[in-house]
């Protein structure tokens, strides 16, 4: 179906805060688009849950958005990403966009010895999102992968220049170093929020891919090519919707975002469930 409303929002949903990262991104580059970002705060984090509960989770999350007429959905969860992008394309006729084909493609562009890191949750990593994406794109390329849980709660505490997160990060990226990647892939949207750790362990050589950066330039593409971008002179509305700890996600939005969180709801996840 092909949408014609330009002035529709742009829908964004995340377990948590990571996908804030991307909504920064695609404030950043479209200005003029409305948003509405829904961040999952109940149930947070997906990347320990099973496939089936992720992809329960994800249709809900879309369904709430659809429910808000959006235009198109942003999965800024790489997990989700990972697991339910292809149930979502085929449930929902509006496009529906995941972080690892962009992110997979900005890598390959980027590598130089072909030889490719990958740091995720333990369902991205286990489900080898990255990995089988980037050999069906390059069948030589080398790809080492590896699962960093911690980074996300860390992401969450904000400890983003802490001598805890960096010993942590030491001991997950050894391994990168140790296998002369020249390209790592930030495979989880919380993980963008700590890269100038990841960047100073890894050294100036290695180039950091976040796939919300790729991501964001697939849907300015997208809207562009079907004709669809909102071409209003107006700065777009931002809404927020969270399914718990309304007050702790704005602070911490406002704080990375850099700018006043005006609309922000808390909604019941039992209201996520009936619809």
């Amino acid at each position: 179906m092909q949408f014609f409303n330009k002035t529709a929002p742009i829908g964004i949903f995340d377990s948590g805060i990571g996908g804030l990262t991307v909504a920064k991104r695609i404030i950043s580059m479209l200005p003029n688009e409305n948003i509405i970002y829904f961040g999952d705060t109940a149930r947070v984090p997906y990347g320990s849950k099973s496939n089936t509960t992720v992809i329960e989770y994800a249709i809900q999350d879309a369904q709430f958005l659809i429910n808000k007429n959006v235009k198109l959905i942003i999965v800024a969860c790489n997990t989700a990403s990972s697991v339910a992008l292809e149930s979502l394309q085929k449930k929902y006729d509006i496009p529906v966009i995941g972080m690892i084909e962009p992110g997979a493609k900005l890598a390959l562009d980027k590598t130089k010895n072909r030889r490719i890191g990958v740091i995720g949750t333990y369902s991205t990593i286990n489900n080898k999102a990255y990995s089988e994406q980037l050999k069906e794109l390059d069948s030589e390329i080398t790809v080492f992968e590896k699962a960093c849980p911690l980074f996300v709660p860390i992401a969450e505490e904000g400890w983003l220049d802490h001598e805890a997160t960096k010993l942590v990060a030491k001991e997950y990226l050894q391994d990168f170093i140790d296998a002369d990647v020249d390209t790592l892939i930030l495979g989880c949207t919380h993980y963008p929020l700590l890269s100038e750790i990841i960047q100073n362990i890894m050294g100036e050589k290695v180039t950091l891919i976040d796939s919300g950066f790729a991501a964001s330039h697939q849907v300015e593409d997208y809207l562009k090519g079907r004709g669809v971008r909102n071409d209003s002179v107006q700065i777009g509305t931002h809404h927020f919707y969270v399914s718990d700890l309304p007050d702790k996600f704005k602070s911490m939005a406002e704080r990375f975002l850099g700018s006043e969180v005006k609309h922000i709801e808390k909604i019941d996840v039992e209201t996520l469930i009936t619809h």
